[in-house]
């Protein structure tokens, strides 16, 4: 009876470490779905938000001289929509300054006051200059050598009805750890965007992983706190967005070492608005490589 009870006590031991195992495993498994998960649902709060990418409603590049604007087509400046007058103002386009001007007929608010006549300060500056007509505002963008009036309706048709963006299912599989090359000094690379212009950033390295075997390069460029990743992979163009992805990692710690969790890849805005200017991934960030992690394509793109 003694030899018995000394065969099955370690058998017991044994199954019940492995349970405990399993279950810490599983543990494990549901806490990153639910950090994945919520960090999907902060996604989908920053779209919707004021300053989100689902409530453009127009973008016009403005021309030298007195742009015109309001609803009515034979304006300069178009803006689509019945909430705001025919006729508005005008945008005076001069050396690189753009002034509002607002007929006295209209009431337009800036810092939820009146105002006839201000200098827009553009979106490269912190203090950029929102102006307001009910639910509808706008502000002065630059992308390169172009200025542009970008529109947005707070309470916009995608606003109201959007439901979130498919995803592949969450893989931890997908979660890697991967090795940062700096280069010294930044190199620069050429960076293309939607108006087929093409910008010149400083990378300060490559984001390098591993993956069944083969080894993939990614060049980051420096956000401050973070790196910004723009890629495209296999996928692309087929069920993700054909002008390729972002991803935001944090610096590598004191061993060179970066979390790269493409479950958090996530679309570009022109995904959802032809009104946004996306830059596009660099020649060397298209991975030959298939990427079913993250966010899919939204509608038809742009």
């Amino acid at each position: 009876m003694l030899k018995f009870r000394l065969v099955i006590i370690p058998l017991i031991i044994i199954l019940t470490s492995t349970c405990t195992k399993e279950k810490i495993e599983e543990k494990g498994a549901t806490e990153y779905i639910q950090e994945i998960k919520k960090w999907d649902q902060r996604r989908i709060e920053r779209l919707k938000a004021p300053d989100g990418w689902l409530n453009l409603v127009g973008r016009t590049w403005l021309k030298p001289g007195i742009n015109k604007f309001g609803s009515a087509k034979d304006n300069d400046v178009v803006i689509e929509s019945d909430k705001v007058p025919a006729y508005m103002g005008e945008f005076i386009f001069k050396d690189s300054i753009v002034i509002m001007k607002v007929y006295d007929n209209v009431q337009v608010l800036l810092n939820e006051k009146p105002v006839k006549e201000s200098i827009m300060i553009d979106d490269q500056k912190k203090d950029m200059t929102v102006f307001e007509y009910g639910t509808v505002r706008w502000n002065l963008i630059i992308r390169g050598d172009k200025y542009g009036i970008r529109f947005r309706d707070l309470n916009s048709h995608l606003v109201k009805n959007f439901k979130g963006i498919e995803r592949f299912p969450i893989n931890e599989d997908w979660k890697l750890t991967a090795n940062f090359e700096a280069y010294n000094p930044p190199k620069k690379i050429l960076v293309p965007n939607v108006l087929g212009q093409i910008d010149e950033e400083l990378s300060p390295g490559a984001v390098v992983f591993e993956k069944d075997g083969d080894t993939y390069r990614i060049d980051a460029i420096d956000e401050g706190d973070r790196l910004f990743l723009i890629i495209a992979d296999e996928t692309s163009g087929e069920e993700t967005y054909g002008g390729g992805r972002f991803l935001y990692v944090d610096k590598p710690d004191s061993a060179g070492k970066i979390i790269l969790d493409f479950n958090k890849a996530y679309n570009p805005p022109c995904v959802f608005t032809k009104f946004a200017t996306c830059p596009l991934p660099p020649e060397q960030n298209y991975l030959k490589l298939k990427i079913t992690a993250g966010e899919k394509n939204y509608g038809e793109g742009h």
